[in-house]
């Protein structure tokens, strides 16, 4: 998946002669704590809640507020892995998506990509949660692999989250048998550390939803 595929049509860039007080309304209104400001079809800058409010005329002209050093968006081609990293790296609710330099395309919303990542890893697919907890040196996913499709099971998502101040890794996986009995025997034998697993139709989707959340927490969004 990637940025132009997660644009979402809810976001009405500001434009340069518009007023802090206005951009704070359109904010409230979209329940966002950043814009874009766009000129034409150039993107200028975004503007957050915190820099308007910093500012003591509410009547200032966007455009006149001081332009951040480094521009904030991503190409309309990169990876949803690298989209969700900007939110992350800079605690935004809002990216804008350019191609050719600064030709604005359009926004993405913390929302949507939150919602496309559950979708990527599964939480609506039928199956069971495994979680492992392996030291670094001795994690391998083409191992865990083997011993998931020996037991006549595929892995319908994996996502590995470090446990602080360790060397050790959380690594939760997402599997297509409900019955996982001969699955997680397996592991016990070959000495892996199960912390966790869910197997009941009406419990998976609560668990890999509570491990999604603990990676977002994780990633600071």
């Amino acid at each position: 998946m990637i940025a132009k595929q997660l644009i979402t049509g809810h976001v009405i860039p500001l434009k340069s002669t518009d007023t802090g007080a206005f951009a704070l309304l359109q904010m409230e209104e979209a329940r966002l704590s950043h814009l874009p400001i766009v000129e034409g079809t150039t993107l200028i800058d975004i503007i957050s809640d915190k820099e308007i409010q910093a500012v003591d005329d509410p009547e200032l002209e966007v455009g006149r507020y001081k332009i951040n050093p480094i521009r904030v968006s991503v190409d309309e081609e990169q990876h949803v892995y690298e989209v969700l990293k900007l939110f992350s790296s800079l605690n935004l609710t809002m990216v804008p998506v350019v191609r050719d330099e600064n030709y604005y395309v359009g926004a993405i919303i913390l929302p949507t990509i939150v919602n496309s990542l559950a979708a990527m890893i599964g939480i609506d697919n039928p199956g069971s949660i495994v979680i492992l907890e392996i030291n670094d040196k001795d994690y391998s996913l083409a191992e865990i692999v083997k011993i998931v499709e020996s037991n006549d099971t595929k892995i319908l998502s994996c996502f590995v989250t470090p446990l602080p101040d360790s060397t050790i890794l959380e690594v939760t996986l997402k599997v297509s048998r409900i019955e996982i009995g001969p699955l997680l025997q397996t592991f016990f034998r070959l000495n892996y550390l199960v912390t966790a697993s869910w197997s009941k139709e009406n419990s998976f989707n609560e668990g890999l939803q509570d491990r999604f959340d603990a990676l977002m927490n994780y990633l600071n969004i």
